[in-house]
C-alpha cells in the first residue's frame, strides 16, 4: 500500500499514528522528492513528472500528500502543524522508501517544507528547489493592493467549488495566461472546468487541515543557524519564482537566495504563484540542470547567479533565465507620503480580511472546507508511473 506510517506517541502514551500517502513514479538510481504547497495533493505536480520521468533520464519520483490534506491523515491538533513537523513526515517517505539522499523540490508552503528537511537533515539531500516560496511568517502575507485584497475577500467568502475555482485562477496565474486561447477558449475557460471538476471529484479539505497548514505556513521560520547548515553542506540550489506572484512576494524569495550565496541561483520566469504550470517548459528544464549539475559536481562558482553580497547585486547577465540584476530600493522610488498611503492600506486590508475570517466563522454551523482546485491539475496520465 502506498502508505508510509509515522508512528509516535503522546505524552499519555497513547498511540498518535499518521500516514502519509504517496506514489512513486519512474525508475532509475537518481531520486527525487517532491513536496506540494498549501491546499495540493501530490499530483499536482503531475506537469513536473511528466518532464523529469523518462527512459534516459533514470529519474524515480516521489509525491506526496501533506499532513492535513488529500489521502493522508488530518490531525485535528493545530500544533501538529509545522515545518519541522512536515519535514520530519518528508523524511519518513524517504526512509520507507529505502532513499539515502534526495533531490528535494519544494512549491510554495512545500518550498518552506523542503527548506526545514535541508536544515535539520542536510545530509539526506543531494540539490534543494525552492518554487515561490518565502521565509514564512509575516512573509507569507501577499502584497496588499487592490487586487489582492479582491482575491482575499473572495477566497474567504467561497463556499462552492465554482466560486473557489473562480477566485483560485486569478490567485495561481497571470491575467495574460489566462486571456490566452486554446482553440476557441480562453484558458481560464478550460482551467474554471478543470477546477470545479476536480474540486467535485475530490471534495473539499477539511478545515482541520487547512488551518493547521496555515499555522504551518505562519510559524515557519529558517534561522540563522539552519542556513548556516545548509550552506554547509555545499548542495547546490534553484530558487524559481514567477514575476508575478500576487501569494508569495518575489523580494522574499531573492534575500533567500541570497543568504544561500554562493550555493543558489535565482531563477524569475513571468509568470503567477503556480509557475510551474504556467511556464512548465522553463521550470522542468530549470530542475532537470539542477539534477545535472548536482550529479556531475559542478562548483558553486559555476552555478551560481548571484553576486557577492558586498556588491548589492543580485543576478548576473548570463542567466538565460533572467532579465533583471538587482532589487529596487522601495524608498528610493516611493514618496514618503506615497509609503504612508501603502502602509495604510496595508493595516486596512489587513483588518477586513481578518473581519471577514471571524464573520465567517461566528456564522458558520459547519467548518467552511477549502477546495483542492491544485489536485486536479493533470495533464494527461503518467505512462511510466509505478504506485508502491
Amino acid at each position: 500500500m502506498p502508505f508510509c506510517n509515522v508512528g509516535k506517541y503522546r505524552n499519555d502514551g497513547k498511540s498518535n499514528s499518521i500516514n502519509i500517502f504517496y506514489t512513486a513514479y519512474g525508475s532509475g538510481p537518481i531520486k527525487v522528492l517532491m513536496i506540494i504547497g498549501l491546499a495540493g495533493t501530490h499530483d499536482s505536480w503531475n506537469p513536473q513528472i511528466e518532464g523529469l520521468i523518462n527512459d534516459e533520464n533514470g529519474i524515480q519520483v516521489c509525491a506526496f500528500d501533506n499532513r492535513g490534506m488529500g489521502r493522508s491523515s488530518i490531525p485535528k491538533n493545530k500544533a501538529e502543524y509545522t515545518t519541522r513537523v512536515m519535514a520530519n513526515d518528508a523524511l519518513s517517505v524517504m526512509d520507507h522508501l529505502g532513499w539515502k539522499k534526495a533531490h528535494v523540490f519544494g512549491h510554495s508552503m512545500g518550498g518552506m517544507i523542503a527548506c526545514k528537511l535541508a536544515a535539520i537533515s542536510p545530509d539526506r539531500i543531494l540539490s534543494l528547489a525552492l518554487l515561490n516560496v518565502t521565509g514564512g511568517g509575516y512573509e507569507c502575507l501577499p502584497k496588499i493592493d487592490r487586487h489582492t485584497l479582491s482575491i482575499a475577500l473572495r477566497f474567504l467568502r467561497a463556499k462552492t467549488p465554482e466560486q473557489r475555482a473562480d477566485v483560485d485562477l486569478d490567485t495561481h496565474y497571470t491575467k495574460e495566461y489566462l486571456e490566452e486561447y486554446v482553440g476557441h477558449k480562453t484558458r481560464r475557460q478550460v482551467l474554471y472546468q478543470e477546477y470545479v471538476k476536480g474540486i467535485s471529484a475530490t471534495g473539499m479539505q477539511s478545515s482541520y487541515g487547512f488551518d493547521g497548514q496555515i499555522n504551518a505556513c505562519w510559524t515557519h521560520k529558517v534561522s540563522k543557524a539552519e542556513l548556516e547548515a545548509i550552506r554547509a553542506q555545499g548542495f547546490l540550489i534553484s530558487v524559481i519564482h514567477g514575476r508575478h506572484d500576487v501569494i508569495a512576494q518575489i523580494s522574499h524569495a531573492k534575500r533567500l537566495a541570497k543568504k544561500l550565496y554562493p550555493f543558489a541561483k535565482m531563477i524569475q520566469l513571468p509568470g503567477g504563484h503556480l509557475v510551474s504550470h504556467e511556464r512548465t517548459k522553463e521550470v522542468n528544464e530549470a530542475l532537470l540542470d539542477l539534477i545535472k549539475a548536482s550529479e556531475t559536481k559542478t562548483s558553486p562558482s559555476e552555478w551560481t547567479n548571484l553576486s557577492p553580497e558586498s556588491s548589492g547585486g543580485w543576478m548576473s547577465s548570463s542567466s538565460r533565465f533572467d532579465s533583471e540584476t538587482e532589487i529596487s530600493n522601495p524608498a528610493s522610488n516611493v514618496g514618503i507620503t506615497e509609503m504612508l498611503r501603502l502602509k495604510l492600506l496595508y493595516i486596512i486590508g489587513l483588518f477586513m480580511v481578518a473581519s471577514e475570517y471571524m464573520k465567517r466563522v461566528v456564522r458558520r454551523l459547519k467548518p467552511v472546507r477549502i477546495g483542492t482546485a491544485l489536485s486536479q491539475l493533470t495533464i494527461g496520465h503518467i505512462a511510466s508511473q509505478t504506485k508502491l
